[in-house]
Formats: C-alpha cells, structure tokens, sequence
C-alpha cells in the first residue's frame, strides 16, 4: 500500500511538472537558418523599424549587450540564450549573420542576430548576448564602438552559431585601419552610426 502511494505521489508530481511546462504559453521556435524573416515595417517610442534585407550593410557606431532575459522568446521565435553568441539588430533580416568589430581592441567575431534591438537613438546599431559581448571583450564596458557588416559564415560558422558556440576565431584588424575607423566615428559626431562605402 505505501508503494502504490508513493507511486501515485510520483505520478502526479511528474504530470504537474508537465502541465506546468506546456502552460507557459510560449512555444519556441527550433535554431534554424529557415525561413529568413524579412518582417514588415514596426514603430517603437515613435520610431518606424523597416526591415530590409541588405548584404552590403557596413557601419559605424556603437554596441552594448544584454542578458538577464534567460528563456525569453527572440523576435523570430527562437529561445534567447544569454551565453549563445547571438544577437539584436532593429531591420536586419532574422537570422543575419554580422561581423562585429570592436573599434578599441580589433577583435573581430561573427554573430547571429535573431532578436530586433537596440530602441535607442544614440548610434547604438547592435545588443549582443552576454556571451558575445564577452568574447568581443566589451562585457566590462557595456557600450563600445564597433564595425557592424553583413557576412555570409562558412556552413561549419553558422552551425557552430546555431549551437550557442563561437564561430572560427578570426584575425584581429590592424591597428591603422582602427584608428582609421574611430577617426571616421569620431567626425560623424555622438550618436551618428557611419555608413561605410
């Protein structure tokens, strides 16, 4: 009699567990590369988001990271990953590939935009996750000038990216065409990404 008791109290704690599970409402979508999601024209604190799909997108301005959103849904449905090397951009289609360069330093990563952000106006182009911002090496600093263009990763990248991990190590930019850069930052004034040629 106690083991069928105990056996009972098993099974209802176990069928709780899954109901509480498929009640969240949120059904995520799987890490894939398909369909690209181009999304239609959206406005947020006054501001009009239209999303296009540009492979000679190439800027100038500014990055910062987030990642306390554990479990959220990103904007193409997928699980938002704070250690992933994921990111946020307002028009890029979803998924993007993006080369992020970190005008301070030189490293240079890829990173998958699945979400729409940054909502600010101050030359902010991406939000990296936790994990991308720390192997950028602006985890510290929170907001740091970056090259942002448009890339198209090897196949073994872009599983590695699907998977949360880093893409292939690419090389450091050279310290004159940084200083380049953030002279070409610098002019555009606070708060202007630049469009580079």
């Amino acid at each position: 009699m106690t083991a069928q008791k105990t056996a009972r109290r098993y099974g209802v704690t176990m069928l709780a567990l899954l109901l509480s599970a498929c009640g969240s409402g949120v059904h995520y979508r799987p890490v894939s590369d398909t369909p690209v999601r181009v999304g239609r024209p959206y406005a947020v604190r006054g501001t009009t988001y239209v999303p296009a799909a540009d492979p000679a997108y190439d800027r100038l301005g500014y990055a910062s990271w987030y990642g306390p959103e554990s479990g959220s849904q990103t904007a193409n449905g997928e699980r938002f990953r704070p250690d992933g090397i994921s990111g946020a951009h307002t028009t890029l289609p979803l998924p993007s590939y993006v080369e992020v360069t970190a005008l301070e330093t030189g490293r240079v990563i890829v990173v998958r935009v699945n979400d729409r952000g940054p909502f600010t106006r101050n030359g902010r182009l991406i939000d990296l996750s936790r994990g991308a911002a720390q192997l950028l090496g602006i985890r510290q600093s929170g907001v740091a000038p970056v090259r942002l263009r448009v890339v198209e990763p090897s196949a073994a990248d872009r599983a590695r990216l699907r998977a949360g991990q880093a893409a292939a190590p690419r090389p450091a930019v050279s310290p004159q065409m940084l200083a380049q850069l953030r002279t070409q930052l610098a002019q555009a004034g606070a708060g202007s990404p630049v469009s580079l040629p």
